[in-house]
């Protein structure tokens, strides 16, 4: 029987770009996990084509992102960044974009569908069927996780988007869960069928985030030595609490104020989501609890910078209200600097409790603050954890999530075909 080898994927990542700087608007752990995959897809003989909405006028139609991965930039609504609620009404402009592409090739150019977040997912559905090709589907986040975790200031969502990921579920060939326990949400809270669901966890970058000196990292970054750093990293919205941390540090500072001289917070990221309508939260919050002289507040950097600051820090704080995994804390870890995270989602996976990092029930300040204090004043039991976590870390690479995906394409095609699939030649 002739065996049918996956050639080239199309992924779809509609509302972000894999361009964007990771940190801010919509761009987070997402961006990295597409662009992280797609390279190491092309690395196994797998070409990647991305599609994502055009958001600048002087965007190039194809943009070559690595050899073996092009990003396609797609006209659909005004050239600059939308809002996801209004997304869904440039769905059928971004389709006919995608559409077309395909089309100005022979038959069969795609083999397989990847589509992140459900959006994505919705142009996914369209175009698998009139391609005849699987739709794999990575969720992300979800909305009806989302809102059972809901933030104190943040707001719900959608019913449109519950519906919207119901759909998604019920066509898609591969549902990709990052860990076991999203695995279980898609099946208990959306019915997905267990034999569609495939767990892939996603990676870190070990050539980037890796240790090195905490000394030299305060320097370039113009850190006192002697500071104690407590780090958080991402998008400054409700959903990531970044307000436990501020609330934990003024704690602490109440308890001792003899900390203040050293204590250093920074924290690394832009305003999204939710957050976009208090895009100055963090500043006015550090005011209002009078510690804005230890508070440092950094707009979002590229990888390496970041590795430093992931390095400088004693310990880097995840306090989200869910995560669907965690690249803050596994890309901390990879630095060899444990990680204080909220006991929720894929963070369960993502810190190993005690041995990497500390998992934190609940988002109470005073429980935080009374865990940052152990990092301040045990250096030995933080260097313990330290080596924990740049052993645990090791273990996912992004090479591993590339094998794994690709295998999950082989399988969806393999069964929509009923025949042997090949990976590569």
């Amino acid at each position: 029987m002739r065996r049918r080898r996956v050639n080239r994927v199309a992924t779809i990542s509609m509302h972000t770009s894999p361009l964007d700087q990771p940190g801010t608007g919509d761009a987070g752990g997402m961006n990295v996990y597409v662009v992280e995959v797609a390279k190491r897809l092309a690395q196994l003989d797998v070409e990647v084509e991305i599609f994502t909405r055009q958001t600048a006028r002087d965007l190039p139609p194809v943009a070559e992102l690595a050899p073996g991965v092009l990003v396609r930039h797609v006209t659909a609504g005004p050239y600059e960044e939308l809002d996801k609620a209004d997304l869904p009404g440039q769905l059928c402009a971004f389709l006919s974009g995608v559409l077309r592409t395909e089309a100005m090739y022979d038959p069969g150019r795609y083999d397989v569908i990847h589509s992140h977040y459900w959006l994505s997912g919705q142009v996914g559905w369209l175009a698998k069927e009139r391609w005849g090709v699987p739709l794999v589907h990575t969720m992300h986040t979800m909305a009806k996780v989302k809102n059972l975790l809901l933030a104190e200031d943040d707001r719900p969502e959608p019913s449109a988007r519950v519906f919207g990921e119901e759909q998604v579920v019920d066509v898609a060939d591969r549902l990709v869960a990052n860990t076991e326990a999203e695995a279980g949400e898609l099946i208990d809270l959306y019915g997905a069928p267990r034999e569609r669901v495939a767990v892939v966890n996603p990676g870190v970058n070990l050539s980037v985030f890796q240790p090195a000196s905490k000394g030299a990292a305060r320097h370039r970054l113009g850190l006192p030595q002697d500071a104690h750093v407590l780090l958080f990293v991402g998008r400054i919205q409700p959903l990531k609490a970044p307000d436990v941390l501020l609330r934990a540090a003024s704690r602490m500072l109440v308890e001792e104020p003899g900390l203040r001289s050293r204590l250093v917070v920074a924290c690394v990221g832009g305003p999204s989501g939710s957050g976009l309508s208090r895009p100055a939260l963090l500043a006015e919050l550090s005011a209002e609890l009078g510690i804005s002289d230890v508070v440092r507040l950094v707009p979002p950097a590229p990888q390496d910078e970041l590795a430093d600051w992931y390095r400088a820090a004693d310990v880097t704080v995840v306090p989200s209200h869910n995560e669907s995994f965690g690249l803050v804390a596994l890309e901390s870890q990879a630095c060899g600097t444990p990680v204080a995270a909220a006991s929720v989602g894929g963070l369960r996976t993502a810190v190993r409790d005690g041995v990497s990092g500390v998992l934190v029930n609940g988002h109470e300040p005073e429980e935080w603050a009374r865990v940052l204090r152990r990092f301040v004043h045990e250096p030995r039991w933080r260097a313990g954890l330290a080596a924990g976590a740049v052993e645990h870390a090791a273990a996912f690479g992004w090479t591993a999530t590339a094998v794994r995906l690709a295998e999950v394409y082989a399988g969806a095609l393999a069964h929509l075909h009923r025949a042997p699939v090949a990976i590569s030649s």
